[in-house]
């Protein structure tokens, strides 16, 4: 029999492969601090979490018989991926379950920035009628920066009011060869924040991307730039973002995302009145958690069946 431990809420749906697999014993114990994960690690030969719990390297060692990691969901920067290569551990994850349902919460953050939807009725709804407070813009004619050209990056293209009846140009931040293959010109960071009206984030965190927004950024930005982040806190330098919103430099930001999540009660954006925030729901539809659930237990069984599969971040050696 091979155990598994799920350690995050996964869709029931989702894992129904490994729940009906007769060779297959499965635990669902969600919420762990890394101790009590470590202390119950050890007889699992697969781990299935999604971002809350971090699987770090004393985790792994704890895990001896740890076979494979499945990550519920696209980023993998909550697992320790040179731990995992260095003991042989594959780490897979699921890259399209999700793509739709964080494409449509992205635009849906972009129109709610662009029109001053959350504002609008919290006053609405306290009995003030303030129609002149919420003077918006249209998106129409827009020049919109894509920072990352993966599958939900090149999404933002394609969604609804996106499209050549309303003369949107987009310049893009990614690989060169796959930008030939698609047919998209790519531009530079610089030139983006130069000329942006709107800014959207879709690019991994790493050590590359970290704070690739920050204060020398802010400093050439064009002023009344809009961002959106609905990829990974950190990318863009919160403090330095604070100032920009207060200098006016950026007219208003939207995130899904802080750096520390959850962010503490005092944090500058839960207050600030030009901020959109909500709490890491770009892949929280009903859809898309059966869906990464799905996707990443076809593997994780294929794996421990020594059956071929795909999506692999790490590969054992």
């Amino acid at each position: 029999m091979y155990k598994v431990l799920v350690s995050d809420p996964i869709s029931d749906f989702g894992l129904q492969q490994l729940t009906r697999a007769e060779d297959v014993e499965i635990a669902q114990i969600t919420g762990l601090t890394e101790e009590e994960l470590i202390s119950i690690i050890r007889p699992y030969d697969a781990l299935l979490v999604r971002s809350q719990t971090k699987v770090t390297r004393r985790i792994m060692e704890a895990g001896v018989h740890l076979k494979v990691i499945g990550r519920a969901g696209v980023g993998v920067d909550n697992i320790d991926l040179d731990a995992a290569t260095s003991r042989g551990i594959i780490v897979v994850n699921a890259p399209d379950g999700n793509t739709v349902s964080t494409c449509e919460h992205t635009f849906a953050m972009r129109m709610a920035l662009a029109r001053h939807i959350p504002q609008a009725h919290a006053k609405t709804v306290a009995g003030l009628w303030e129609r002149k407070s919420f003077l918006g813009v249209e998106l129409r004619n827009k020049i919109l920066g894509v920072l990352g050209l993966g599958r939900i990056g090149i999404g933002q293209t394609r969604s609804g009011i996106w499209d050549d009846r309303y003369r949107l140009r987009s310049l893009f931040i990614g690989r060169k060869a796959k930008a030939n293959k698609l047919g998209i010109k790519l531009a530079t960071v610089d030139e983006i924040i130069r000329t942006a009206d709107f800014m959207t984030i879709h690019t991994p965190l790493t050590n590359e991307t970290h704070h690739m927004i920050a204060g020398p950024q802010f400093d050439v930005m064009k002023r009344g730039m809009r961002i959106i982040n609905c990829a990974r806190g950190g990318i863009i330098d919160e403090a330095s973002l604070i100032e920009a919103l207060d200098e006016g430099i950026v007219a208003g930001a939207a995130f899904d995302v802080f750096e520390c999540e959850p962010p503490a009660s005092d944090h500058p954006f839960l207050r600030h009145p030009k901020m959109i925030v909500t709490p890491h729901l770009g892949a929280s539809t009903l859809e898309a958690q059966e869906n990464v659930a799905l996707d990443v237990s076809e593997q994780v069984i294929r794996i421990l069946r020594n059956e071929p599969f795909k999506n692999a971040v790490t590969i054992s050696v």
